[in-house]
């Protein structure tokens, strides 16, 4: 099936959600599935400030790990960008738009949308997959015309293993509005991740789907080119498209449909800043 004709309807939708969306709470995410901290400042100013952004949007990705076929779904962000408080450092800048270089520690966040065997029949010998949420930290440098992060997360709900991921990214400003990214991305996983998106236990197993016991290690290796544009002092639209290409044990998964070793990702949306003065 293709999702790309819910992406403008969903896009409009999501850019009146995030307009809305101020007293709401979603996963801290970004273009590499990770919030970036703002570093500490020593500026002391009168008055209470909090800003932050909210993304809002649409993606469209593969039904399940080694699928051929895509959906779309929802594409959520939060990023933390300013905090004063009376009597205590200040963290982070006014801008809410300037990156913030040097070291961070951020938190890291991804969804795993459920798997339904029912809704491919070459599945449906297999248990379903609940939704996974994963939580977790990272470490991560800004630099000029460069970024660079690790991030380790634990799965809650279909998955409870451990994930890590790993990228850089060259970055052109072609103006003061527009922000390009270019960089590698890798992600490894241990044996309860595996066992759970490509494993087939023998009382699943049939004759298309011979049983399976994977071992931990690296799940893929790709590539992901971000765009973000500034409209004004609140808004801006940004978007990423990436390549995964499946490893090891994960792309020798009899799940895997034929050729479907490539697996790509698309999400579009808008940010909305919120500055908040008490």
């Amino acid at each position: 099936m293709s999702p790309l004709r819910h992406l403008a309807p969903m896009t409009l939708a999501a850019a009146l959600f995030a307009s809305q969306a101020l007293a709401q709470d979603f996963g801290v995410t970004d273009s590499s599935g990770t919030a970036q901290a703002a570093p500490v400042t020593s500026t002391q100013s009168a008055g209470n400030v909090f800003t932050f952004t909210l993304r809002g949007g649409v993606s469209a990705a593969p039904k399940f790990l080694g699928s051929d076929e895509y959906e779309a779904g929802p594409d959520l962000g939060f990023s933390f960008k300013h905090l004063r408080l009376r009597g205590v450092p200040e963290i982070g800048g006014d801008d809410p738009w300037a990156d913030s270089y040097g070291w961070d520690v951020h938190g890291s966040f991804r969804y795993l949308g459920k798997r339904d065997s029912s809704s491919d029949s070459a599945l449906s010998s297999l248990d379903d997959i609940d939704p996974t949420y994963e939580v977790g930290l990272g470490v991560g440098y800004t630099a000029e015309q460069y970024e660079a992060f690790a991030d380790i997360r634990r799965g809650f709900g279909g998955h409870e293993g451990y994930v890590g991921s790993v990228g850089i990214d060259y970055v052109v400003r072609p103006s003061d509005r527009w922000k390009l990214t270019l960089g590698p991305r890798f992600i490894w996983a241990n044996d309860e991740f595996l066992d759970t998106y490509s494993g087939i236990d023998p009382d699943e197993a049939t004759t298309d789907l011979p049983a399976y016991d994977p071992d931990g290690g690296l799940v893929s290796a790709g590539l992901q080119f971000g765009a973000r544009y500034q409209i004004n002092d609140l808004w801006g639209v940004e978007g990423a498209v990436t390549w995964d290409n499946l490893q090891g044990d994960a792309a020798d998964s009899p799940i895997v449909d034929e050729g479907s070793n490539d697996q790509f990702r698309v999400r579009v949306g808008v940010t909305r800043v919120f500055n908040l003065r008490f």
